[in-house]
């Protein structure tokens, strides 16, 4: 605490960057006397500030913008996007895309997206507001689509990192990027929703999301959580974001966002998570470029996002139908393995090729929309020792429960997700009906990327 005064220093006058920045660094293009502010680096994007005579100077301009801005029209939600910039590609486009095609020419109405581009690279950022405003110049007109950046020397110095600094560095940015996105959207909106730039969204997730708020109002809350995924599909209301984006700040070097809010949920008096069903907001397993040379083709590429699925086989003791089939569990694409009436004991497993260390989880069951014939009873549980021509796991160890049929989860502590030779889904209690397992995905542990590239160990 010893440094509070120092951050809330680094704090200002961060702040004060994300939006001089826009203002004096973001030039416009202007076509048919339209203008449309995209975000264009150049080589000498933040050398203006130099210009400034004093902090007084960025103060009293600051002011000015913000003035502009509060006079926009205020919507109900805003929907909060921080991407950065990853060595095999990015999904923002198709994000975008998804929530724009999943709402009502009504239901847009009612939102603002908000877009802050966290990369430094200046190349990145020519192109990728250039193909965001090729796409969506429609809607940056209408002010329903915001493009924010705030520059590297806004950020807080990395001093004092404890554990693995490869990994503490990386959440510490994820920490600020999204207090700098918090912050820019405190006056624009009611409320406020946190996804990633690697989702889809559900049809007419704004009306889901607002009937939700409606039926809450005799109960206070903090936080609605639209996923059981990270910090993904996140509601808070508006009014909470200035002391959300301070507590992130104070707190980035501590732990990951996903952790962070939980805490700051408590701190605010709401002990209890509020799990929304249907979740509407879901992670990509692979994405597609929008590259001249690609467009007519989607490519699959693994990013921080992106499940590895090493190879291996699938074996089940429940019904096998015609339609679907147990291995379609463990593919990347959107099949899944559809079977009914399973008892306890039932179980499918992934019996892998070789052992492997997992650093991720994911099991989800029950339908995208409705989470219709998801498991209800179920645990995960991690195989070792492999034995016999079927390589079949002679020991297991509980990773978890389902909880309303999905488990996304660290392997933690490490060694726990060492040389796993089997993952299991076993079924713990009688279900009548159709039960739907969508997909199981595993996540390996590779050291050599992550020294080398810490920005991609993102933490979902």
């Amino acid at each position: 605490m010893q440094c509070s005064i120092r951050r809330c220093f680094i704090i200002s006058v961060g702040i004060v960057f994300l939006w001089i920045f826009i203002t004096l660094r973001a030039p416009g293009e202007i076509e048919d006397d339209k203008k449309v502010m995209v975000i264009k680096g150049q080589e000498t994007s933040y050398s203006s500030r130099k210009e400034l005579s004093s902090l007084e100077d960025w103060q009293k301009l600051t002011f000015e913008y913000t003035k502009k801005k509060q006079q926009r029209r205020k919507t109900w939600l805003t929907v909060g996007i921080t991407s950065v910039q990853q060595s095999k590609g990015s999904n923002l486009l198709n994000t975008l895309i998804s929530l724009f095609h999943a709402s009502s020419k009504a239901e847009q109405k009612l939102f603002t997206v908000l877009v802050h581009l966290a990369g430094s690279d200046i190349t990145w950022l020519r192109e990728t507001s250039a193909h965001i405003s090729s796409l969506f110049s429609q809607q940056i007109l209408a002010g329903q689509l915001l493009l924010i950046h705030a520059p590297p020397d806004a950020y807080p110095t990395m001093d004092g990192i404890r554990d693995d600094p490869n990994r503490s560095v990386f959440y510490s940015k994820q920490n600020v990027d999204h207090a700098f996105l918090m912050s820019f959207a405190t006056n624009l909106s009611d409320y406020f929703l946190l996804i990633g730039d690697n989702v889809f969204c559900a049809p007419n997730f704004v009306t889901h999301i607002r009937w939700k708020v409606t039926t809450m109002r005799s109960n206070p809350w903090v936080l609605l959580e639209f996923s059981n995924i990270g910090f993904l599909g996140k509601l808070f209301h508006s009014r909470d974001l200035s002391l959300l984006a301070h507590f992130l700040l104070l707190f980035h070097k501590e732990k990951p966002l996903e952790r962070l809010i939980p805490h700051f949920r408590t701190l605010l008096v709401q002990e209890k998570t509020i799990l929304c069903r249907p979740f509407l907001f879901y992670y990509r397993a692979s994405y597609s470029t929008f590259d001249d040379k690609q467009n007519t083709q989607a490519v699959k590429e693994k990013d921080s996002y992106s499940p590895d699925n090493p190879p291996g086989a699938i074996f089940t003791d429940m019904k096998v139908l015609d339609a679907h089939f147990p291995w379609e569990a463990y593919s990347l694409n959107e099949s899944f393995f559809w079977t009914h009436n399973v008892s306890a004991g039932n179980h499918l497993t992934v019996i892998l090729n070789y052992p492997v260390n997992l650093r991720r989880v994911q099991v989800m069951t029950g339908s995208i929309m409705e989470g219709e014939y998801a498991l209800e009873k179920g645990q995960v549980e991690l195989g070792y020792d492999p034995m016999g021509m079927s390589q079949y796991c002679t020991s297991f160890i509980i990773l978890d429960h389902l909880l309303e049929g999905q488990l996304d989860q660290e392997v933690l502590p490490k060694d726990m997700g060492s040389s796993v030779s089997c993952v299991r889904l076993v079924v713990k209690a009688r279900q009548v009906g159709g039960l739907m397992i969508r997909h199981i995905f595993l996540w390996e542990e590779k050291d050599e990327i992550e020294e080398n590239s810490p920005e991609l160990k993102i933490n979902q």
